[in-house]
């Protein structure tokens, strides 16, 4: 595939990737990036995203995302902005399939409650990285290219006062399609569970993006190829939304963290999930033996906080769960 042929000039060519930490044989088939999507999708850590929280924590309905659904959401939407703008979809893929990888269980709560035990805090697109460069298989690590785990890096966070810019125009796409499928899905999920409803989305944000889930998603990924377009036209090499559009945005990723993420109604659940991690995290930390050999080996070598975080950050809700309940919920009754 004539890759320069395909995709706008300032999309990320195979043949210019910066390459792997440890050098490797090409493929006679895939190009790097596809190579990367599918050592990701086919790793443990992929798998489990199934069964961690996106917001809501073991819900009885099959509709609500998980951080799977969340990451397949987030692949097609940048997908379909990365081939409206021409750029590597491969690369697009790859780095929306990892962008999650990290993420601890109990959503939000679960990386609030690391980074309050962790001494020098906790992040989740950080620990992605880590997951891929040096805990999987066993250890070994995925040896993932460079302009991936920079996507995946830089996916996380949403203002300009910080300089978290991807080093490719595909990473960029990630990090806008990341949040526009998480505030939208949410708001599906929300409602579904009867804690909000459409008409207390502020008017004005509404107005500009939408009122329903299809038509925002419309909105915001057909602003997001058009502006784009327009910044390189200009030659200003950004992803970008316009300023209506992306205010919009930005107003109702508030609107969500203070009513649901960080609000009131979900508060009793929240400090349930966080109780079972710190409980969970602290009991390890006193019985390091008790971990698999691979956690036991990094507690070794980086010592019994980083041993330890790395192993409460791969467990699934129901893993986590079931390691509070054989701890700490007694069996049976001896007399």
């Amino acid at each position: 595939m004539n890759e320069k042929t395909i995709f706008i000039k300032g999309a990320a060519l195979s043949k210019d990737t910066v390459g792997r930490e440890k050098e490797e044989q090409l493929d006679k088939i895939r190009t790097p990036y596809m190579v990367d999507r599918d050592r990701i999708v086919h790793s443990k850590s992929f798998r489990r995203l199934k069964h961690k929280t996106q917001v809501y924590i073991k819900t009885s309905g099959d509709h609500y995302r998980t951080r799977l659904t969340h990451t397949l959401e987030v692949s097609q939407i940048s997908k379909t902005i990365g081939k409206g703008i021409g750029l590597n979809e491969d690369l697009i893929e790859a780095i929306a399939f990892g962008h999650d990888i990290g993420h601890v269980a109990f959503a939000h709560s679960g990386e609030e409650a690391l980074n309050e035990l962790v001494k020098d805090g906790f992040k989740h697109n950080e620990q992605s990285v880590r997951v891929l460069r040096c805990l999987e298989k066993d250890g070994r690590g995925l040896n993932i290219t460079i302009e991936v785990l920079d996507g995946i890096l830089k996916h996380s966070g949403f203002s300009k006062l910080t300089n978290n810019k991807a080093m490719t125009l595909e990473g960029q796409v990630v990090k806008y399609s990341d949040k526009i499928a998480y505030v939208n899905h949410d708001i599906d999920d929300s409602v579904r569970e009867g804690i909000l409803n459409t008409s207390d989305i502020p008017k004005n944000i509404i107005k500009v993006l939408g009122c329903t889930h299809g038509q925002r998603i419309n909105t915001l990924v057909n602003d997001c190829i058009y502006n784009t377009l327009d910044n390189i036209e200009k030659g200003i090499i950004e992803v970008s939304l316009s300023g209506f559009v992306n205010e919009s945005l930005i107003e109702l990723r508030k609107f969500m963290f203070e009513n649901i993420y960080l609000g009131n109604i979900l508060k009793e659940e929240r400090n349930k999930a966080k109780f079972v991690l710190y409980n969970v995290y602290n009991y390890y930390i006193k019985n390091i033996e008790k971990m698999p050999t691979l956690y036991k080996e990094i507690v070794e070598r980086e010592g019994r906080e980083r041993g330890v975080t790395d192993y409460i950050a791969g467990m699934s809700d129901d893993y986590c769960l079931l390691a509070f309940n054989k701890i700490y919920v007694p069996k049976f009754v001896i007399y």
